[in-house]
């Protein structure tokens, strides 16, 4: 088993701590995601299991043996970069080849293995091309050809997906998950984009200030955050801070906090045992709540506040609504399943019910931070005001 350990490890730059004491584990053949913002640390832990940083503590085992200090060359460990690092001059068949003509493997061997990987990454077509003249997609699958051609027991991808375009990294997600599964070593990913983590890994660890705030199946870190950043990073939410006024065998009962004086009751399930009087933030996704102008029939489980739409957006499989709650601003998705011509459409400065089951709300044992308006943590300080001036526009003529 050929499991990577990272044991407190620790890497500083000039004073400034870039990784700091992280400890993880990583099974084998996994595709393992590092998931954070700009200078979180992630890639920094990337070139250290690479060999492209000594750490200031710590150690990384590769198996059982400790490759921390060995060089790159001498690690059982390929990356792949952003920028691809294809030699120009050379052919889509001769950069995938580069690395066994350095070992001096047999010629026959060469051509066997080189033809094996292009297969696997459908490139066998463009093999007498060269670099410049394919695109950026091909050019990745070619990166990776020559990354896997060593058969490496790991597999590390740096931001790979970063230059290409939405649809191009989208197809290439899909590939990339094909070749991982084929090939069945440990690849191991960095990337700041939310949706690529979550869909291809088998694992994800969000980092933060180079901290691992929270590990585990991407479906468990959405579904289930553990601090306001992860709530806050993966996905959208929206952030309600809270107080809990009564606990029953269930739910608890909670007083939200709308700002200017004003509270709203909601009720939520709990997964830890909260104390009457504490305070705390409710995550709840804007795809769990739903919208309607009239109010919903009442239920012990569902959860119903009143408000008035401040924005809409339509984004094609769904419409964006930006419903105002005293100063909270709470997003929430209505899915396109089916067009009716004879419904009236939600509009501008409409009163409306926002109603979610109170089970899909979920408890974060932190405050809201004191510098984070609730009147804006909400919206992720996105401009929402454009398409509601071109509305009132239309309106005007």
């Amino acid at each position: 088993m050929e499991e990577i350990r990272i044991e407190n490890l620790t890497k500083s730059f000039d004073g400034f701590i870039a990784v700091n004491d992280v400890s993880f584990t990583i099974k084998t053949g996994e595709l393992f995601s590092f998931l954070g913002p700009s200078g979180c640390g992630k890639t920094t832990l990337l070139r250290m299991i690479a060999g492209f940083e000594t750490p200031l503590t710590g150690r990384i085992m590769l198996g059982n043996q400790d490759i921390t200090q060995l060089p790159p060359y001498k690690r059982q460990v390929n990356t792949i970069f952003q920028n691809y690092s294809l030699f120009p001059h050379m052919t889509v068949y001769e950069n995938v080849a580069f690395a066994l003509r350095i070992k001096k493997v047999p010629h026959a061997e060469i051509d066997s293995r080189v033809k094996e990987m292009l297969q696997l990454v459908k490139m066998e077509d463009q093999a007498a091309k060269y670099p410049n003249t394919i695109s950026g997609g091909q050019k990745q699958r070619v990166a990776i050809a020559r990354a896997l051609i060593n058969k490496p027991k790991v597999l590390l991808l740096d931001e790979p997906l970063a230059a290409l375009d939405l649809k191009l990294r989208q197809h290439m997600l899909i590939e990339l998950m094909n070749i991982h599964d084929a090939v069945g070593i440990t690849f191991i990913y960095v990337t700041h984009d939310q949706s690529e983590a979550m869909s291809i890994s088998d694992r994800a660890a969000v980092m933060n200030h180079g901290n691992i705030i929270q590990s585990g199946p991407p479906d468990d870190i959405y579904e289930r955050p553990a601090s306001i950043f992860s709530a806050y990073f993966i996905g959208e939410t929206n952030l309600i801070p809270a107080e809990v006024t009564s606990i029953e065998e269930e739910y608890v009962d909670l007083k939200c906090n709308a700002g200017d004086g004003e509270f709203f009751e909601i009720d939520s399930t709990f997964h830890f045992r909260p104390e009457v009087g504490q305070k705390l933030t409710v995550s709840l996704r804007p795809e769990k709540i739903a919208i309607s102008r009239t109010k919903p029939r009442a239920q012990e489980d569902i959860n119903v506040i009143k408000g008035i739409i401040e924005d809409i957006l339509y984004l094609g499989s769904h419409t964006q609504y930006i419903v105002k709650v005293g100063n909270l601003k709470f997003r929430v998705f209505s899915q396109h399943k089916r067009v009716y011509f004879d419904d009236k459409a939600l509009d501008w400065e409409e009163p409306v019910w926002l109603f979610w089951h109170d089970t899909d709300s979920w408890l974060i044992d932190e405050v809201t931070p004191m510098g984070m308006d609730v009147g804006e943590v909400n919206v992720f300080e996105r401009p929402f005001q454009t398409s509601r001036g071109v509305k009132r526009l239309l309106k005007s003529e």
